[in-house]
């Protein structure tokens, strides 16, 4: 990400086309949160939308179960599919709790998300801290070129500085951002994707814009498929206005998804259907 505005995230707002991108999910959002279902039963939208969001991570990392699998399974340790839906159900419970955190210091945050999704690994497997020169990455998806881990550093420690700095961006610019940088540095040795996508949850919560977490970006990226979802990145990867605004709004309309994912869930409670 560069750009010269002393406020980059602003900037990037006045993108064409992200300030449409940004009216468009506040206004889903606004429409879920009006629902009566989320004045009397909440908790369980929030609930239901953590399952639905840690399962389209899972897919997007190349482990794609159908939901009620998900929901039925109680053990996530043996094959690697089912390693990769225990760390996003892990990353998904986890976000919540870090939200003062995160405002504060944004890279324990990321360490921390790391140390979670990987589950039992060890500090020799370099859990829970960036990366050190010549270390692999494990991240199938994504195949840009893997920056260096002294780039990774500085721009890890820009982006941290951007976040505690806060700023008049809105919360789809700021979590599309963070979450596309997590993805171009690919700063741990495994789980960048599952963590950059947790992260990007962390904004939209923290920020107001959904602070009960039930509108899962997560479950929109899916939805728009690996194929989708990449092409975006490289728009956000190539640094130009056009390629960063359609990553936004790429973004946007993930959010978009998982509001109608949750508006769909809140239908069925209402019918006793849930």
């Amino acid at each position: 990400m560069s750009t010269t505005s002393s406020d980059p995230l602003a900037a990037l707002g006045a993108l064409p086309g992200v300030t449409d991108a940004v009216d468009s999910v506040r206004k889903a959002v606004d429409r879920v949160y009006g629902h009566r279902v989320m004045r009397r039963r909440s908790n369980e939208v929030t609930a239901e939308a953590a399952l639905r969001g840690a399962r389209g991570s899972a897919a997007l990392s190349g482990a794609d179960w159908n939901l009620e699998e998900v929901r039925r399974r109680t053990d996530f340790s043996g094959e690697d599919e089912a390693r990769i839906i225990g760390a996003a159900l892990r990353l998904t419970a986890e976000a919540g709790q870090l939200l003062s955190i995160w405002r504060q210091s944004p890279l324990r945050v990321l360490a921390r998300l790391h140390l979670v999704a990987a589950g039992g690994a060890t500090p020799d497997d370099g859990v829970g801290r960036p990366r050190f020169p010549g270390e692999p990455v494990r991240e199938p998806l994504i195949e840009a070129l893997l920056p260096d881990a002294e780039e990774v550093s500085g721009r890890l420690d820009g982006l941290s500085r951007l976040i505690i700095s806060g700023g008049a961006a809105s919360a789809l610019v700021t979590a599309s951002v963070v979450h596309g940088e997590l993805l171009a540095l690919r700063p741990f040795r495994s789980h960048n994707g599952m963590v950059a996508r947790t992260a990007e949850r962390i904004v939209l919560i923290g920020s107001g814009l959904d602070p009960k977490s039930v509108c899962p970006a997560e479950v929109g990226h899916a939805e728009q498929g690996r194929a989708a979802y990449v092409a975006a990145f490289e728009g956000y990867l190539s640094g130009r206005p056009e390629g960063m605004a359609a990553w936004i709004a790429h973004c946007g309309r993930s959010v978009e998804l998982g509001v109608r994912e949750s508006t769909a869930v809140c239908e069925a409670l209402q019918r006793g259907a849930a």
